[in-house]
């Protein structure tokens, strides 16, 4: 049994009206009506009576309330307690970062955490922001920089940091290689490589995104799953990509970066970086990173 379900069934019956419940878990209410109608088939049973202007328990929901309550509260304990043996385990502060982070963000974090912080020691952990937000909740890393996905989990809290420039890589001999600066139109007729979805949805959304809002069809030449897969693919002439700017510190010999013109709007928030922890969890080393990193986010944020 998912235990989001049970905290979506928790937070319907406290508030008895879907829109308000699925505010309170900073989720969309229709993501949260699927996890309800998910435990109601899993039980074989409603738990809510529901009417045009109503919401309220069932009697099987009445039944299992307090049993649910009991669940969560049992649920938060066993992750807490997890978080804080492997924070008793080890003086080292456990950072996550998507691969965009880890090469330009990181950096140079790293290098003001030691000139401020020096008895803090940082292990860095790339991945995929699908596989950094479980790692948060069972505790094996204290912090990520990520892209926030479109349905939060509650028990993690997120602050947006800043939007990641765009730019496209292409070949250093193409011919708009030597431009300042491109538009969407100008890539009309290139062949793409884009990130595999199922790993990188904001990534390839964002490419898609770019071509729908400007009337035009992307012309995917491949997927790719990995960064530097796409940069070398790109060095080989296989095709062009739209990549976060900081992808453009990627050794690759023969890439060119040139910024990519992106509308603001919609569209911009597929490039968004953000700071990930469990919600309510302490740790003083993560709070000095944080910290280290609100003093000089503009700075950072410049060369992203």
């Amino acid at each position: 049994m998912d235990i989001t379900q049970v905290r979506c069934f928790l937070a319907v019956a406290e508030e008895l009206h879907f829109g308000r419940a699925a505010k309170a878990l900073d989720m969309l209410p229709a993501s949260l009506g699927r996890h309800i109608k998910l435990l109601e088939d899993r039980f074989e049973t409603r738990l809510f009576l529901r009417t045009t202007r109503s919401v309220s328990l069932s009697e099987a929901g009445n039944a299992i309330l307090e049993d649910a309550r009991a669940l969560v509260a049992q649920a938060d304990l066993f992750e807490e307690r997890m978080r804080s043996m492997r924070r008793s385990e080890s003086a080292i502060l456990r950072v996550g970062a998507i691969d965009s982070a880890a090469n330009g963000l990181m950096p140079p974090l790293m290098q003001l955490m030691r000139n401020h912080h020096p008895e803090i020691e940082i292990q860095l952990i790339e991945q995929k922001t699908i596989h950094l937000l479980p790692k948060i909740l069972s505790g094996s890393i204290d912090i990520a920089f990520c892209r926030p996905p479109d349905v939060r989990d509650p028990k993690i809290h997120f602050q947006t940091l800043f939007f990641e420039t765009a730019v496209v890589a292409l070949p250093d001999d193409h011919p708009l290689s030597g431009r300042p600066e491109l538009s969407i139109q100008d890539l009309a007729n290139a062949p793409l490589i884009v990130p595999d979805r199922r790993s990188r949805p904001h990534s390839h959304d964002l490419t898609i995104k770019l071509f729908t809002d400007a009337g035009l069809s992307a012309r995917i030449a491949q997927v790719a799953e990995e960064k530097h897969t796409i940069v070398s693919l790109v060095a080989i002439g296989a095709g062009l990509a739209i990549v976060p700017r900081w992808v453009s510190r990627i050794a690759v010999p023969g890439i060119a970066f040139v910024p990519l013109a992106v509308p603001d709007g919609s569209t911009r928030s597929k490039l968004i970086l953000a700071a990930a922890w469990a919600r309510g969890a302490r740790d003083a080393r993560r709070d000095a990173l944080l910290s280290v990193l609100e003093r000089n986010i503009a700075e950072i944020e410049q060369s992203a």
